[in-house]
């Protein structure tokens, strides 16, 4: 894996920082040596970050460099509206001049900013964007393809944006594959195409005309490649979310699932997006699961939790009344991915 920096500079402890929190949960493709954030420096990340490997925080680059070897430096924040912090612009000249390659998922586009596109002509170094959409004529429209794919396509959504719907999916993801399970996955954001997601689009920076048609070509592309008898599919904002129209929604038409696993944040009381100045409400569970129904016309079979701010009791109350008001499944994926692979494995059978 190349070795890399990370840089969330008093960022860290924040839900813009989804895409460090990811890679430290999750990293296929980086080897993550170091964290540049100057509010946290001398710590380590799992004194700031709940469940995650421990690696070391600095206050700048050149501390870091000083103790790694890192080839490239990821902009790990994925700020709503996708704007470079302007704290990050020093951070970036600096890597710059020393020679690491900059990777970003912003809609903030790197190679188009002058100042970092002139330096890095300068020093001979790479500004990659995976935000970016591909070229127009390498977009594809949609082609209703699920009637060819056989295997089952689950959507894991949630009740908001930075909930920990990528998570719980690669929990479960690996679960499966410990279990025997012919699975893949398609990410849908930057941090899952960071981590090294085989297939995938970034899916707010793809044409309107594009969108469903670009996802369900990555799901068609795995189901080819692979013939897996499980794709599991990362959701975006949720559906009943006014600022992420184009996520959930997306996300049911281009997969067109065969069931839905559902991600919450019981103790969260307002949306991630804007909540200081908004504070707009989060759905109850019921009403969400009742949308998803009508979108896809499919059920949601299991939730899984986000249990930020909630105690180990409080936690355990939420999974219980969950499974008896719904009569499904209810798990932390962090710690009981194998209760969702199940159900999902339960899912195949009936349908088959």
């Amino acid at each position: 894996m190349t070795k890399a920096l990370i840089l969330t500079d008093e960022h860290l402890d924040i839900g813009a920082a989804k895409t460090t929190h990811g890679l430290l949960r999750h990293s296929e493709k980086y080897d993550i040596e170091g964290i540049i954030d100057s509010k946290f420096a001398g710590k380590t990340t799992d004194q700031v970050v709940p469940r995650c490997d421990k690696v070391k925080i600095y206050p700048d680059l050149y501390s870091a460099l000083e103790e790694n070897e890192a080839k490239k430096l990821i902009v790990g924040v994925a700020t709503v509206g996708g704007y470079l912090p302007e704290n990050f612009r020093q951070h970036i000249e600096e890597s710059i001049k020393e020679g690491l390659d900059i990777i970003s998922g912003l809609h903030h586009f790197l190679s188009e900013d002058e100042e970092f596109v002139e330096l890095a002509n300068e020093y001979d170094v790479e500004l990659e964007d995976i935000r970016k959409s591909p070229p127009l004529d390498e977009l594809h429209y949609f082609k209703n393809r699920k009637k060819d794919i056989d295997a089952l396509t689950i959507p894991f959504l949630g009740t908001d944006s930075s909930v920990g719907k990528r998570t719980a999916l690669l929990e479960v993801y690996e679960a499966m594959k410990e279990r025997g399970d012919e699975v893949e996955w398609v990410a849908t954001g930057q941090t899952g195409l960071l981590q090294g997601a085989e297939y995938g689009i970034p899916l707010d920076s793809i044409k309107g005309d594009y969108m469903v048609g670009e996802l369900e070509n990555q799901i068609w592309k795995a189901w080819k490649e692979k013939k897996p008898d499980y794709i599991l599919v990362e959701g975006q904002g949720s559906i009943s979310h006014p600022a992420y129209v184009c996520g959930s929604r997306a996300v049911l038409a281009g997969s067109q699932p065969d069931a839905v696993i559902l991600q919450h944040a019981p103790a969260r009381k307002y949306r991630h997006y804007q909540s200081e100045d908004i504070q707009w409400p989060m759905p109850d569970l019921e009403d969400e699961i009742h949308l998803i129904r009508v979108y896809s016309g499919t059920d949601v079979i299991a939730i899984t939790i986000n249990p930020e701010e909630l105690t180990e009791k409080e936690k355990r109350n939420y999974l219980i009344n969950y499974e008896q008001r719904f009569n499904i499944p209810s798990a932390d994926a962090l710690e009981e991915p194998e209760k969702i692979a199940k159900r999902i494995e339960r899912q195949k059978e009936i349908q088959d």
